[in-house]
């Protein structure tokens, strides 16, 4: 099977950065309108920190099924099915009438992203080779950053306006769920898995470093082999040691993006409008967009010279420098309206270089490091553990802001915000950031010594398998 091509473009690889768009924008939809909500439910951070918690808890334990499901499906009705299913859950938190029921929801939502993102990232990983897919994640973290951005800053904007006597939250809500539905039925219909791609010719080259050619679609499994060969995966991803520090420093590492989703409350809450807010963020999106992009392309240029430790040392970088851009941002700069020129300038640069280590280091190593087989089951388990544990960050955050720093949602005027509140979210805010990135850094230090034998044993053992073809 050959994948469609227009103007010389993969129409399978168009389709899925299409689907990460609509998976970065549904993360950011209910960010993007959290006053609002809390103003509809008469919650707080706490509350509101619950509702993402909920589906990132459920996103992470559900994430272990992509690696189970594509072992007897091709990874386009996976993405297919775990799209619909985000797609539903989205539609039903717009139409919803109580908390509870927004919670699971959500939840559900969860459920469906944990099918989705493994399986694109193993898709990713299968169409570069080694020394590019720092590059081929940049790309693709561009392109979703970019177009999600998209969700958040039309979410924000339509927030505070009526669509035939529904509110712009709850109509922002229904509008994603139809657009990820159609995105959902295109990737199904037209979306070629790299594993059905193998040719002559790149048979003939499997001597190249291609080792994504290993990838060749099982022709059929019974129940009791999908379940054995799904424990056979877990356990040779689980005892890599290079998965295991990655996965480390990525629950630690994750924990301040988990918090930041309360950027766009407390930027409210400063007495920003739905507009300005907006456009903070999408600097912010840009900056980090970019970033990634270009984190993935130095980190591929590095690797060549230094291939045992250039990944490594840019991560390190990259997670160092949200040490001061975080102190910066939230304890620096005066918190007014007229410091709106400030924060957009430190959200962009703070984007430009903390938003490397996923693409510099995260999404090429682990394709190192396994064989090719187990791509997908290694991209679903460190999902499964980072973002079980990431999603504890935004209650955290909730709760430090309420109890110690002395938060009270009752005190917000709708219409202007709090400045003493937004200080409060803001020290909740600053506890979740600095110190999580100073740990990630530090625990990214062991690779330098074990990243080479992991990635020299799963060469082997992809060397092992092709013979046996």
């Amino acid at each position: 099977m050959k994948t469609i091509k227009i103007f010389g473009v993969s129409l399978s690889l168009f389709l899925i950065n299409l689907a990460a768009i609509m998976e970065r924008a549904d993360e950011n939809l209910l960010p993007a309108v959290y006053k609002e909500v809390s103003e509809a439910f008469n919650v707080g951070p706490s509350d509101l920190g619950y509702l993402t918690f909920t589906r990132n808890f459920v996103q992470g334990l559900s994430s272990p099924l992509a690696g189970v499901l594509v072992i007897s499906y091709d990874r386009p009705t996976v993405l297919a099915i775990g799209t619909l299913c985000w797609a539903l859950s989205t539609a039903a938190v717009g139409v919803s009438q109580h908390f509870l029921q927004v919670a699971f929801w959500r939840a559900v939502n969860g459920f469906g992203l944990a099918i989705v993102i493994p399986a694109l990232q193993s898709f990713i990983a299968d169409r570069y080779m080694d020394g590019a897919r720092g590059t081929g994640f940049g790309l693709q973290s561009l392109v979703g950053t970019l177009g999600g951005t998209g969700g958040g800053v039309v979410a924000t904007i339509m927030a505070g306006q009526q669509f035939g006597g529904m509110p712009g939250w709850r109509f922002a809500f229904v509008t994603m769920a139809i657009l990820s539905s159609l995105i959902g039925f295109l990737v199904f219909l037209f979306v070629v898995d790299p594993r059905k791609s193998i040719t002559a010719t790149a048979s003939a080259n499997a001597g190249k470093n291609f080792d994504r050619d290993l990838l060749i679609q099982r022709s059929s499994a019974t129940p009791s082999s999908i379940w054995i060969d799904s424990w056979e995966a877990t356990k040779a991803v689980i005892k890599v040691q290079t998965f295991q520090i990655i996965v480390l420093q990525g629950i630690v590492g994750s924990l301040p993006w988990t918090a930041m989703v309360f950027f766009t409350m407390w930027f409210e809450l400063i007495g920003f409008d739905n507009n300005n807010t907006a456009a903070l963020l999408s600097l912010f999106a840009v900056g980090c967009a970019i970033g990634s992009f270009i984190g993935g392309l130095i980190a591929d240029r590095i690797s060549h010279t230094f291939p045992n430790s250039g990944r490594i040392v840019c991560a390190q970088f990259s997670a160092f420098m949200g040490i001061p851009f975080s102190w910066f941002l939230l304890a620096v700069i005066p918190q007014s309206v007229s410091s709106y020129y400030t924060f957009a300038i430190t959200l962009f640069l703070m984007g430009l270089t903390i938003s490397w280590n996923g693409t510099a280091a995260n999404g090429p190593m682990f394709a190192e490091v396994v064989p090719a087989k187990h791509r997908t089951m290694i991209y679903a388990f460190d999902r499964a553990f980072e973002g079980s544990f990431s999603s504890f960050a935004t209650p955290l955050v909730g709760i430090l802001s309420e109890k110690i720093f002395g938060y009270d949602s009752k005190s917000v005027d709708t219409g202007k915000g709090s400045v003493p509140e937004a200080f409060a979210l803001s020290r909740g805010l600053l506890c979740m950031m600095v110190v999580p990135f100073g740990l990630c850094c530090l625990f990214y230090t062991p690779l330098h010594k074990i990243f080479k034998k992991d990635r020299d044993n799963a060469r082997l053992a992809n060397s092992k398998e092709e013979e046996m073809i």
